[in-house]
């Protein structure tokens, strides 16, 4: 006789796994169940100062050319001799006088396409910072007297810009904290007012160039600093 074997339906039989009893039912977890109980706003803020710059310094200098590369360099280091003591006299001290560029370089015409030398153009240009904003039209017109014919730039500066910085910093973060509070009051959440994360995204204060390709003879250069912008910004995440 051959065995019997019982014969099953595979689809009849309740399934089992681990964790779950037999012939339990199964509900699907409510959707609030897997959201993180902290939730994220993330806002930008920005706070833009002005203040009158403190100081600046002033860039020229002295160019001579001559086809004797030797006179050239003679000619130019009198002319800047004489300029350096101007500017001593006027009051700047020497620790604030410096050499930016010194050069020595020949010269060439082109005529019908041949090239045809000149002479040697010997430049030599200093940087003089001073913090007496109004003399500056008449630290030029000195300069000027004495022999400098290179008036490049003015580069108005503050001494201390970290403070107004900070200063900006701080309203940059109480501005990125009203618009949190607005949008939270808007959304009618709860606001957590302690920052999540703070990135500060800013600049420092920009210099400002005053660039001046002419000089003036008269009896002072009018020169106007006007104010430079001091500008904060962050990107902050709060929590709710």
């Amino acid at each position: 006789m051959f065995p019997i074997h019982n014969s099953y339906n595979r689809g009849r039989l309740p399934l089992k796994k681990a964790g779950v009893k037999m012939n339990q039912e199964y509900n699907a977890p409510d959707r609030d169940h897997y959201r993180n109980d902290e939730h994220i706003l993330k806002v930008s803020g920005s706070e833009t100062l002005s203040a009158a710059p403190d100081q600046a310094t002033i860039t020229l200098g002295v160019i001579t050319e001559d086809e004797d590369p030797q006179k050239a360099q003679q000619a130019n280091s009198q002319a800047i001799a004489n300029v350096i003591a101007s500017l001593k006299s006027a009051g700047i001290p020497e620790e604030q006088l410096k050499t930016s560029d010194y050069r020595i370089d020949p010269q060439y015409d082109y005529i019908d396409g041949k090239e045809l030398f000149k002479n040697y153009k010997v430049q030599h240009i200093i940087q003089a910072q001073t913090t007496d904003i109004e003399k500056i039209g008449s630290i030029i017109d000195t300069a000027v007297r004495s022999g400098a014919n290179s008036i490049s730039s003015i580069r108005f500066s503050l001494s201390n810009p970290d403070a107004y910085y900070n200063q900006a910093l701080s309203l940059a973060l109480k501005n990125a904290y009203e618009k949190a509070l607005s949008m939270a009051r808007t959304l009618g959440i709860s606001l957590n007012p302690v920052p999540n994360k703070v990135e500060e995204l800013s600049e420092t204060a920009t210099p400002m160039f005053y660039q001046t390709s002419t000089f003036s003879k008269m009896a002072t250069t009018p020169i106007q600093p006007g104010e430079l912008n001091i500008t904060a910004s962050v990107m902050v995440e709060y929590t709710y």
